[in-house]
């Protein structure tokens, strides 16, 4: 809503599931925040992700404030069926969205009246606002190491965020490196569509977890441990892997150390199994050494072997990517993460909110639609809780 100074309530950066959480609660308290997104639509990481992706938490535990995802799209959400639950959730909070609207700075405002924050648009134009809330997303900015000889390297190199599926790729030697849920799922995928070998560089171990068991989602676990002692988990976890993680030490993928819960806490949280352990005791997923280097159209391992892949593809994570952003407010720490970020802004800079910049050991949506409540509350305490029908 824009009072007759033009000064918006509440600008939300991100078109995601976090920034239309918020947005969704607010409506639901009777506000009406402007959404700003560069891409074309709602969810457009979504949209570019993996073609197998699916949601590894269940659908009844994984919607955002006030709409719940319809039971049409099964128990497992399908990447395209999240795609289209938030566009059905767009449509039934009757969110304010302008699209094709990428925003480069975020600056305090005069100090007077409601226009605390000065959101600077790409196009050269600004947007004022008393509360704006940062919905950019934890996975933002691919990373890929500067490994020796990488530049020089003679096969073909993409990133994760630039993989769709493993058709292109059959017949073909491809590595894999990393592997965290995007890394083995990538790995089984191109060992589903043909790959004549898929091998997958394992730096640290993952902890595997079956994504339900006798019917119970791994999410339960994770809801469950949330708040104790990291140390606690680890232990308890520690004695449990033994039963409740797969051993494929005899097909070259070591044991996971004792420390699952402090992994989640570095934001590393564990592997979801939809094929991985059945395709590398099959043989058609290999876990080798660390990537240490390339050599022209070689990689090198950390145990000296040498592998000669037509593809590389780096599942090696992401930034936040909030320098440009905010990095000038003294908001972020040393992971380029807010340091306050969910319940509350930062105490020297009201009117200033992130929500998504972690990746819980409970379930990101989960997290975002707790969030988005204490946000929207925290935003416009005095409204009532019924929406406006304009």
């Amino acid at each position: 809503m824009v009072d007759g100074r033009g000064v918006e309530d509440v600008v939300v950066v991100g078109a995601g599931p976090g920034g239309l959480a918020v947005a969704g609660a607010l409506r639901m308290r009777g506000a009406d925040p402007l959404v700003l997104d560069a891409g074309a639509g709602v969810g457009e990481r979504w949209r570019t992700h993996y073609e197998r992706l699916h949601l590894h938490t269940p659908r009844g535990w994984s919607h955002l404030p006030g709409y719940r995802i319809p039971r049409r799209f099964g128990r497992w959400v399908a990447r395209d069926d999240v795609v289209r639950y938030l566009e059905e959730y767009t449509a039934h909070h009757r969110l304010r969205l302008r699209t094709h609207t990428a925003v480069d700075r975020i600056d305090p405002g005069s100090g007077s009246g409601d226009a605390r924050w000065h959101v600077h648009l790409a196009d050269g134009t600004t947007v004022a606002a008393r509360d704006v809330v940062v919905a950019t997303g934890y996975n933002h900015t691919p990373v890929t190491p500067a490994w020796p000889g990488r530049d020089g390297f003679t096969g073909e190199m993409l990133h994760a965020r630039g993989y769709r599926n493993g058709r292109p790729w059959a017949g073909r030697d491809v590595l894999v490196v990393g592997t965290g849920n995007t890394g083995t799922e990538i790995a089984t995928d191109l060992a589903e569509h043909g790959a004549t070998r898929v091998w997958l560089s394992v730096r640290t171990p993952p902890h595997i977890l079956a994504r339900d068991r006798m019917g119970l989602p791994a999410q339960a676990t994770g809801i469950a441990v949330r708040r104790l002692p990291p140390r606690l988990v680890d232990r308890v976890s520690g004695v449990l892997a033994r039963v409740q993680e797969p051993d494929l030490t005899e097909f070259g993928m070591p044991r996971a150390a004792p420390d699952l819960y402090s992994r989640t806490l570095e934001g590393r949280v564990p592997v979801q199994d939809v094929g991985i352990v059945g395709a590398i005791r099959a043989r058609r997923v290999e876990p080798v050494a660390a990537l240490e280097a390339f050599d022209g159209d070689e990689v090198v391992l950390a145990d000296g072997t040498r592998l000669r892949p037509a593809l590389v593809v780096t599942a090696t994570g992401y930034r936040a990517g909030l320098e440009p952003l905010v990095g000038h407010l003294g908001v972020l720490g040393e992971r380029g993460l807010p340091t306050v970020r969910g319940s509350a802004p930062p105490e020297a800079r009201p009117g200033l909110w992130f929500t998504g910049f972690t990746n819980p050991i409970s379930g990101m949506l989960r997290e975002l639609r707790i969030d988005a409540g204490r946000i929207a509350a925290g935003i416009s305490p005095s409204r009532g809780g019924a929406r406006p029908r304009g």
